[in-house]
């Protein structure tokens, strides 16, 4: 029998376009909320190493970072998963993303875990990591701010 937080995650990464476009799956390992990139020829900034697009590292981390704060959000709720009301949720702002690059991403899957540093009504600071292999081995690391918008009341 499937988990409904597998469906809710599923139905999450596909209401967002950019995931899509990367490819990029949420997944739960442990409660935890883990982003995979399958590799994809089209991610590899530098061919001769190949390594991935450090812009395509930044988007990993920034979308896990978003994902993560929604994820909490609409985990927190009671009750049933509201399609509807998962939609009209507002998309948290990035206020700024620091990267660490640490290594090269090489040309296999990347992951990515966020950890909710602050999350208040307005405001959430989140820490992302990003490996391949071996989580212990990380290839990039950031920090975001992200400004948290209350739906409009009607």
């Amino acid at each position: 029998m499937t988990d409904p937080r597998d469906l809710h995650l599923a139905e999450l990464a596909a209401s967002i376009p950019y995931l899509r476009f990367l490819g990029l799956e949420l997944r739960r390992a442990d409660e935890r909320l883990i982003s995979v990139l399958p590799f994809q020829p089209m991610l590899i900034g530098n061919p001769m190493l190949p390594a991935l697009h450090g812009g395509v590292t930044a988007a990993l981390l920034e979308v896990t970072a978003i994902v993560g704060l929604l994820w909490q959000d609409l985990a927190s709720d009671e009750g049933p998963w509201n399609k509807a009301a998962a939609a009209a949720r507002p998309m948290p702002k990035t206020i700024d993303l620091t990267v660490d690059y640490l290594r090269p991403g090489l040309a296999r899957d990347a992951f990515a875990a966020a950890r909710i540093v602050r999350s208040g009504r307005r405001y959430a600071s989140v820490h992302v990591e990003a490996w391949q292999d071996d989580r212990s081995r990380l290839f990039a690391q950031g920090t975001g701010h992200f400004l948290l918008r209350e739906a409009d009341a009607a």
